[in-house]
């Protein structure tokens, strides 16, 4: 009977509509600045550039985001992505919110964030960003891991690592079908692997320059909430989803500047790292909710009160790999940013402590 529901539906779904019309699916974010929200419309026609997008409103009384006596919030279209849901035309549209006066409602850190990448000197850089972005699986019902015993525990870790077979790889078809849907949208997703911890798992958004990291992680988070949320299963982005000796979740981000990466340029990553190092209570403060059970100094991290880096240290709040010391050029690892971080936030603030600090 079940089967006999489903599949009427499913012919709904995949449906080939015989008209120039297309759904845009408006995506930002809400006031706990981690909860991804979005609606869709009907446009007349494809459209490829978002400032030819509609501005839209929304209730921001029921996003934490206004009071209920002036709860409009203006969406402005950011940054356009083929939908992989709908496919066709249709798309998907990162977007930032401004009350009704056009100004940046206090939670849009997008708009920040491109004061800083418009900066000429960060310009001039062509700042890169590459994102480690890891998530923990969980059931549903009673949130705990995917493939952990209900109510109990894995094996310790060591076996679950970039593992395969049944009984260390938990939820590889929600992995490979959301590394599919962002290759169709257009992301820059460059891989992804299974964690240290059984049930987490690990997306990379390849280097990729200023204020379009952190759309395109974003959207890539929204793209993985939609598909977990078809297969039944939460995606966590808790830094520390489980106490103990577990490791945590993190969203390690890379970067290099254009002087970072010609001859030389390990001159100028120690520079930044030695500035990184002054501001490091600050950086620590905005790189993520929860993050102190995280950082403890155990389980591949540093330690949060502590900064410190090193060569091909995992252990270090910053890393240089061994092939940028060989080189003598290149990029350099922050470790500290944890798996909820905001993007916009969190790579704004490394391009301006060490290109305008």
């Amino acid at each position: 009977m079940e089967t006999e529901r489903m599949s009427p539906l499913s012919d709904l779904l995949n449906l080939n509509l015989d008209t120039k019309q297309i759904i845009a699916e408006y995506i930002w974010i809400g006031g706990s600045g981690m909860d991804i929200r979005s609606k869709g419309r009907t446009l007349p026609g494809p459209v490829s550039d978002p400032s030819k997008l509609p501005k839209w409103n929304y209730d921001g009384s029921s996003t934490n985001q206004a009071a209920g006596d002036d709860s409009e919030v203006i969406l402005y279209p950011q940054a356009i992505f083929k939908d992989p849901f709908r496919k066709g035309n249709n798309i998907l549209v990162m977007c930032d919110a401004y009350t009704p006066k056009g100004d940046p409602i206090p939670t849009n850190n997008r708009h920040k964030a491109v004061k800083i990448f418009d900066h000429p000197n960060v310009k001039a850089e062509e700042p890169w960003f590459g994102i480690e972005q890891e998530y923990t699986l969980l059931k549903k019902d009673v949130k705990w891991p995917l493939g952990w015993p209900l109510g109990g525990f894995p094996g310790p870790q060591g076996p679950y690592y970039c593992a395969v077979g049944a009984d260390k790889a938990f939820g590889r078809d929600i992995v490979d079908g959301h590394y599919k849907a962002c290759l169709y949208a257009g992301l820059s997703i460059g891989g992804a692997n299974g964690e240290v911890m059984p049930g987490q798992w690990e997306f990379q958004i390849s280097p990729t320059v200023g204020i379009g990291a952190g759309d395109q992680l974003w959207v890539a988070r929204y793209i993985l909430e939609r598909i977990t949320e078809i297969c039944g299963v939460i995606v966590s982005f808790d830094p520390k989803p489980i106490e103990g000796d577990w490791n945590g979740a993190a969203a390690h981000t890379n970067f290099s500047t254009k002087s970072m990466r010609k001859e030389g340029g390990l001159d100028l990553i120690k520079k930044a790292i030695g500035k990184l190092e002054v501001k490091h209570k600050q950086h620590i403060a905005a790189y993520g909710e929860g993050n102190e059970r995280r950082l403890t100094g155990k389980h591949e991290t540093a330690d949060i009160n502590k900064f410190s880096w090193g060569v091909a240290d995992r252990g270090a709040s910053v890393r240089v790999g061994r092939d940028t010391e060989k080189e003598g050029k290149g990029y350099f690892e922050d470790r500290r940013p944890s798996s909820n971080m905001d993007p916009y936030l969190v790579t704004s603030m490394i391009a301006e402590t060490t290109i305008l600090g």
